[in-house]
């Protein structure tokens, strides 16, 4: 059962580095109860997962990879139930629209779902009236990084993107940066209009390009966890705008404020800065 008056979340992907600290968040937190814990990996199955998160004591929550009957339990309760997914790009699709058709709202961490897959989602979720999170970055730091790059533009033409991970990152380039390049992308102007023909030697020198002449390149190495490099250039100048995580417990604050909020929605929204 699960404690009346506070919010029953799930958290999908459990064994994983962020659904970790998902666990030690959800569980140190005064409105919310930790009802269920999914991963796949067959070596934490029934394993408790505040003794996997590394908490002092058992949670009683044991790791499962049934995420259908996890869904059909966290939809039972008086208080509609949140799932936080963390998982990967090949299975987040499916999840969603599996939350969505059990009334459970989700919040979703998992970046690589392309255009159409948003939009069908939305459409499902609209359907639904359910609430649905999409957050490419729960740091505050990085909102504020997009906000300032967008600032910037107004007197800018010419910039590109840096984006760096931990080389256990499935998606390239990173949901942030695509989200970076698309608000840029909206203030109705094309940037780094080229003044040669360039040639590329190794295909993919020059990144990729997204929206409005805008370059991303992604860097993946151990050592990284996620970091976000925004460089205008003009002439006598560069201007360059950089967000370095360094800990993931700096996401903490955006996802416990995410499964709040997400349960006054009725449709979904995509990037933190929406919720702010």
């Amino acid at each position: 059962m699960t404690n009346q008056g506070l919010i029953p979340v799930v958290v999908n992907g459990a064994a994983g580095k962020m659904g970790r600290e998902v666990i030690k968040a959800v569980s140190e937190a005064p409105d919310m109860d930790l009802v269920g814990a999914i991963d796949t990996s067959p070596e934490h199955q029934d394993k408790d997962a505040g003794e996997l998160a590394g908490l002092s004591e058992p949670l009683e929550v044991p790791i499962t990879d049934q995420m259908e009957g996890m869904l059909a339990f966290a939809s039972q309760g008086r208080q509609p139930g949140v799932v936080v997914d963390f998982t990967h790009p090949d299975c987040v699709y499916d999840n969603i629209r599996s939350a969505i058709a059990y009334g459970v709202r989700p919040v979703v961490g998992t970046t690589g779902l392309s255009p159409e897959k948003l939009k069908d989602l939305a459409d499902f979720a609209d359907k639904a009236s359910t609430g649905c999170l999409i957050i490419p970055n729960f740091s505050i730091g990085m909102v504020l990084l997009q906000q300032a790059a967008v600032t910037a533009s107004q007197y800018f033409d010419h910039v590109e993107i840096i984006e760096l991970h931990h080389n256990q990152k499935a998606d390239a380039p990173s949901g942030t940066a695509i989200k970076t390049a698309q608000m840029l992308g909206e203030l109705g102007k094309t940037y780094n209009q080229a003044i040669v023909n360039e040639t590329e030697h190794i295909a993919g020198a020059r990144g990729s390009q997204a929206d409005e002449g805008i370059r991303i390149h992604s860097v993946r190495l151990p050592g990284l966890i996620a970091h976000q490099e925004v460089i205008f250039g003009a002439s006598g100048q560069i201007y360059t705008l950089r967000h370095d995580t360094s800990d993931r417990t700096c996401y903490m604050p955006g996802v416990l404020l995410a499964i709040r909020k997400v349960l006054q929605l009725k449709s979904l929204v995509y990037g933190l800065e929406k919720i702010l």
